[in-house]
């Protein structure tokens, strides 16, 4: 069992800069759960207080409801892969995984099968005599992580483990770390600032901003029904389109408008929004939304293309309408030009409506 738990934790440094606020989160036995958010979220020192590493100002961390406020790095049963690696650079691959097998003395026998078992799965065994001198940043994130592997832990942490790869290397490298918790069945608790990580490896995500939880929810839950305009600004691809307004009642049904632009809102979401006509807004329209189909003539925006930005498969095309840039996402061989006029549909139960003081989502169905 590797179940954690925080209960109103909070970390805070004599210098009065308060690291974390009121946390309260529960982590799973053997799930991955990545903390995600911008530099200085509170994510690095949230691992650093599961790995014994900061000090629980007030509150409780528990591990399978033992308060382990006081217990000492060494004396938990966790292993850290670091942004850094780590690795000693005098020893070869086989002894740094091994060291930290040695050290707690395990017998010859059985540090030398663990060490090459997990050679064996991160597929570094040709590479167990070299130096880490002599090998790539890739190669050395898999002898990091070897290394925490063959401790056997009952829970995994990895603080930005592959910000310091190429693009490529980092798509293989989540491929890898997701099959790695997979075989370990182990808690993993991972950090990063990179939204395709969470997205790609995450049973949950944790979105933090200053030392606050924002959400907490599946990779579906978060990117579909984010609780407020930090989250959904934080994940995307471009990132979401916002648009300020009122809602407003036509007498006829519920409205979006800004100036001249109206936007009908669906079925369901009137019903959720009944009784806020009024009620100062923000829309979200995310880029997947906006399409040239016509099929809602009352959910429209009108305006002139203002760039063209290939993306691979995708290209991400600028539209100026009312005096904003809204971004929407189509394939490469559709043909557009700068300076062309389209009316473009946006599709109508997607839109993500957002009191515009609170920031907080308004559609009953957001986590």
């Amino acid at each position: 069992m590797a179940q954690i738990e925080f209960r109103e934790v909070a970390k805070r440094y004599a210098n009065g800069h308060v690291a974390l606020q009121n946390l309260n989160l529960q982590i799973r036995d053997k799930e991955f759960l990545v903390l995600l958010g911008p530099s200085g979220c509170g994510k690095s020192t949230t691992l650093n207080m599961i790995a014994g590493l900061e000090e629980v100002t007030e509150g409780s961390l528990r591990f399978d409801s033992t308060e382990v406020n006081g217990l000492p790095a060494h004396k938990r049963d966790v292993a850290m892969v670091f942004q850094s690696y780590a690795l000693y650079p005098h020893k070869t691959v086989y002894e740094n995984i091994a060291f930290g097998l040695r050290m707690r003395k395990h017998p010859k026998g059985e540090i030398d099968t663990r060490v090459r078992r997990a050679a064996r799965d991160l597929e570094i065994e040709h590479l167990l005599e070299r130096l880490p001198g002599q090998l790539s940043g890739g190669q050395r994130q898999r002898v990091a992580l070897g290394r925490a592997m063959v401790r056997q832990p009952a829970v995994f942490l990895m603080d930005e483990p592959l910000s310091n790869l190429d693009a490529t290397l980092r798509i293989s490298m989540r491929a890898s770390i997701k099959a790695l918790h997979q075989s370990m069945q182990t808690t993993f608790v991972y950090v990063t600032h990179d939204q395709a990580e969470a997205l790609t490896l995450a049973d949950r995500i944790v979105v933090m901003r200053q030392g606050v939880v924002q959400q907490v929810g599946t990779p579906d839950d978060i990117y579909e029904r984010p609780t407020n305009t930090f989250v959904a600004n934080f994940l995307g691809n471009p990132p979401i389109n916002f648009i300020d307004g009122v809602i407003q009642d036509d007498g006829f049904e519920l409205c979006f408008r800004n100036g001249e632009l109206s936007l009908a809102f669906d079925k369901q979401t009137r019903a959720e929004l009944a009784g806020s006509a009024g009620r100062k807004v923000t829309i979200g329209i995310r880029a997947e939304d906006i399409d040239e189909d016509a099929t809602h003539a009352d959910c429209q925006l009108s305006g002139e293309i203002t760039s063209l930005l290939p993306v691979g498969s995708d290209q991400f095309i600028g539209l100026q309408s009312g005096g904003r840039v809204m971004f929407f996402r189509v394939g490469k061989e559709r043909s557009y030009r700068v300076g062309q006029n389209l009316s473009l549909s946006v599709t109508r139960c997607r839109m993500h409506i957002f009191d515009q003081a609170s920031g907080m989502n308004l559609r009953a169905n957001a986590s």
